[in-house]
């Protein structure tokens, strides 16, 4: 075998390591693209409930606590919990009664997805008419 042929010969030992490489590439990709997606639920979870603080006169009128985890926002009232859950940059809002349960952890009755901040305010505000009767 010529100098050359050996030079372009295939290497178990270099391609072994080509393919690491290339996996911790996807690897660190994946991680990243999983960290900007956490971030933006939580940026869309924060701003709904910076939104309802500015609502805490009408929030006390109403027996509702307002709450919040890093991807959630709560509206908890003592018959029924209205929450959102940030999930891939929309809302997932749920209303549930806590009337009838007896360790009070309300199963959804009513669920929908929002897909802005906005329409997530705008779902509240329904289930939360909903209960008002």
């Amino acid at each position: 075998m010529s100098q050359d042929k050996q030079d372009q010969a295939v290497s178990l030992r270099q391609s072994f390591f080509d393919e690491l490489g290339r996996r911790e590439i996807a690897r660190r990709a994946r991680e990243e693209a999983e960290r900007a997606q956490q971030e933006s639920d939580n940026a869309g979870a924060m701003a709904l409930y910076n939104i309802l603080v500015g609502e805490g006169d009408f929030l006390r009128e109403k027996g509702l606590v307002l709450d919040h985890t890093r991807y959630a926002v709560t509206l908890d009232h003592e018959n029924f919990r209205l929450r959102a859950y940030f999930e891939d940059d929309k809302a997932s809002v749920t209303s549930a009664d806590k009337r009838n349960t007896a360790n009070m952890s309300a199963a959804p009755r009513k669920q929908d997805t929002a897909d802005s901040v906005e329409a997530a305010v705008e779902l509240l505000a329904q289930y939360l008419a909903d209960e008002s009767f």
